[in-house]
């Protein structure tokens, strides 16, 4: 049962694979028995999938205590404005322990978090650890905020941390048992008296000013999270039931307005959403170029005249090549490119359209990933369709094999990008459209070099060009595949 809910969670809820939740379905079976030996309360959480949030995929309580939880939580959504400990680990891998943690219920606990990593030691979960904080209460002790002697109101008012909301940009807002309005700051009095239209607020009702915090006292949980566009208003309010020790209750509301930043996300979607447009049109124009050509093709070109419309086709599908990597990605506002990526589309498709040569292609990133942007990425892309159409087109002929081997070397400064092959060579390098091509790209657009380099056999053409802030190294070498 305890496998099978598991399962049915992370593939609802997360991005993990089967692999992934076979490591934490292993580990919920053994969670009962950690729970049993240090007295504590055990859990799972998981992250959701796009969100900063994370929900609860396996639980186990410890016999013959006082419960700190009525009611099970497994399926429960967790925030990281009240769990920090749990999101700590998650971003950063490490063990997290917070005293005196409030948990979304309102208990107070001591926490302990360590990561859950999979074989390639990324972080699929993690695994807490909770113990009941009971402090004494005494005549002469003044007890934590959530059991307290005098009213919320009064320890809002009487000590600093009324002098710290009035500074604060968000809202705070207390209400008592009936929700009357007993105390807020003036971020929250503007709020009540702009949405309400009155000045006279305070021991008022505060639902029949603001009808639409309603839904959000209707829940019954101590601790809620909850978004809500209001008459153009977009708010991130907070609720926390303040627990009084003559049983009465007290709800602080802690609302943000995230107007401003919902607006921005919008404009940037609708700029992504352009920027996708616009690569979508270039591709296709490109499409469209090499479709003209090739329908000139069809109709008859003089034999002479074959050879350059095929290496013009060449040069289009190379810059294609650029946009269509950017438009296979998530996010399309994201131009950069992976030069690896972009060589083993240019090159394989180059090789596959010999029909009367066998070559083995071999593309050595030596553990490199390089990123660059769009602009440096249509360079580059058409630098290698030079380099191996001419390979492709003079180093072997009178064969039927050979071999074209594609290197990257890569220090803290510089690229160097390596394309050789085992053809017949060159006594001298000769001038010609492609290399004209490649000289202009690399000084005026790479800011490098290129050069050929004597050998034996075949012919070794290198291009070095400088890292910066438009091109980007990242060792490859330690990154491990997840399959997601």
């Amino acid at each position: 049962m305890v496998k099978a809910t598991v399962e049915q969670l992370c593939k609802q809820h997360t991005n993990l694979t089967d692999e992934d939740i076979h490591i934490l379905q292993e580990m919920a079976l053994s969670l009962q028995t950690y729970a049993d030996l240090s007295g504590a309360y055990m859990f799972i959480d998981c992250k959701l999938k796009p969100a900063n949030q994370a929900i609860v995929v396996a639980e186990a309580f410890p016999p013959g205590c006082t419960p700190v939880y009525d009611n099970s939580v497994v399926g429960k959504v967790v925030f990281e404005s009240f769990e920090p400990g749990v999101f700590y680990s998650y971003w950063n891998g490490k063990k997290s322990i917070i005293r005196h943690a409030v948990t979304q219920e309102g208990k107070v606990v001591d926490q302990t978090v360590v990561p859950i990593k999979n074989t390639c030691h990324q972080v699929i979960g993690v695994l807490i650890q909770e113990k009941e904080v009971v402090p004494p209460l005494t005549d002469q002790q003044l007890p934590n905020f959530s059991v307290v002697t005098e009213s919320a109101e009064d320890q809002m008012t009487n000590s600093g941390l009324g002098v710290v909301s009035d500074l604060l940009m968000e809202m705070l807002i207390l209400t008592d048992s009936s929700n009357r309005l007993v105390y807020a700051n003036p971020s929250g009095l503007k709020l009540i008296s702009e949405m309400s239209g009155s000045d006279e607020i305070m021991n008022r009702d505060l639902l029949e000013m603001l009808p639409f915090l309603k839904k959000v006292y209707e829940q019954k949980d101590d601790v809620f999270v909850f978004e809500m566009t209001i008459e153009r208003k977009s708010l991130i309010v907070k609720k926390i039931k303040m627990r009084e020790k003559n049983n009465s209750q007290e709800t602080l509301l802690i609302i943000q307005d995230i107007t401003e930043l919902r607006t921005k996300e919008k404009e940037l979607m609708m700029k992504s959403v352009v920027i996708k447009e616009i690569h979508h049109r270039v591709k296709n124009n490109l499409q469209t170029v090499a479709s003209l050509l090739r329908l000139q093709m069809r109709n008859g070109v003089p034999t002479e005249g074959r050879a350059a419309f095929e290496e013009t086709l060449n040069r289009i599908y190379s810059i294609s090549s650029v946009y269509e990597i950017i438009l296979a990605k998530e996010h399309a506002d994201d131009d950069d490119v992976n030069i690896i990526n972009l060589t083993r589309k240019i090159c394989s498709t180059m090789v596959l359209n010999e029909l009367n040569l066998k070559v083995d292609l071999i593309i050595e990133p030596n553990g490199n990933k390089i990123v660059t942007t769009s602009k440096k990425a249509v360079s580059i892309a058409l630098i290698i369709n030079e380099l191996i159409q001419n390979s492709l087109k003079h180093a072997f002929i009178g064969r039927e094999h050979g071999v074209i081997d594609v290197e990257f070397k890569v220090d803290n400064e510089f690229v160097e990008l390596h394309v050789s092959d085992n053809g017949v060579g060159m006594k001298k390098p000769q001038t010609s459209l492609g290399t004209e091509i490649i000289h202009n790209l690399v000084i005026n657009d790479l800011n490098g070099e290129f050069l050929y380099v004597p050998r034996e056999i075949g012919t070794h053409a290198v291009i070095v060009f400088p890292v910066g802030a438009e091109v980007e190294i990242f060792d490859e070498k330690t990154d491990c595949h997840s399959g997601r």
